[in-house]
C-alpha cells in the first residue's frame, strides 16, 4: 500500500497511519512522521585576492560524512549561464569527475566536499559557485557563494 501525496506543502507534516485488517492475524498498522521542509538555498559572499587559493566549502552545517551518501554538483555561473565543474557519485566518494573546460586544472575537490581553486584570477571575479547536493530527486540542497578578487 503507498500513499501517493501531490503539490506538497509543510501543512502536510505530521504523522501518518496505515491500517488494514488481515485473516486470521487481525489488525496490521504502520506508522510514519513525515516532515516536510521549505527548499532552502544559503547564499555567501566570499573574497580572496588575486593568485591566492579560494576554498568554498560546500554546505557550511553539513559534516563530509553526511554528505557522502549522495551525489553532488559544484557549478559556476556567470550572466545567466551555469557549467558544471565537479560531479561526485556517492559510489564512489573518493573519486570525482572534473568536465570544466575553463577551470580545467585550477579546481579539485578538497576535504569536507570544499571547492578549492588555485589560483585565482580576475575571471572568477563576480562568478557565483553552487553546490548542489541530491538527497532525492525533488529534494537538493543548494548553496551558492559569489566570489569577490582583489588585487594587491
Amino acid at each position: 500500500w503507498t500513499l501517493h501525496l501531490k503539490n506538497v506543502t509543510i501543512a502536510l507534516s505530521g504523522q501518518y497511519e496505515c491500517s488494514f485488517a488481515t485473516y486470521p492475524y487481525g489488525t496490521k498498522a504502520a506508522k510514519i512522521q513525515l516532515i516536510i521542509k521549505a527548499e532552502e538555498e544559503q547564499h555567501y559572499l566570499k573574497k580572496v585576492w588575486l593568485n591566492q587559493t579560494l576554498e568554498i566549502p560546500c554546505l557550511e552545517d553539513t559534516t563530509s560524512e553526511d554528505l557522502s551518501t549522495y551525489p553532488l554538483k559544484w557549478l559556476v555561473g556567470h550572466n545567466g549561464r551555469k557549467e558544471e565543474l565537479v560531479t561526485k557519485e556517492p559510489s564512489y566518494p573518493a573519486a570525482y569527475r572534473n568536465s570544466s573546460t575553463v577551470y580545467g586544472q585550477r579546481v579539485h575537490l578538497g576535504l569536507n566536499n570544499t571547492l578549492k581553486i588555485f589560483p585565482t584570477k580576475i575571471i572568477d571575479d563576480g562568478r557565483v559557485f553552487s553546490c548542489h547536493v541530491m538527497h532525492h530527486p525533488e529534494r537538493v540542497q543548494k548553496s551558492s557563494t559569489t566570489v569577490r578578487v582583489y588585487g594587491k
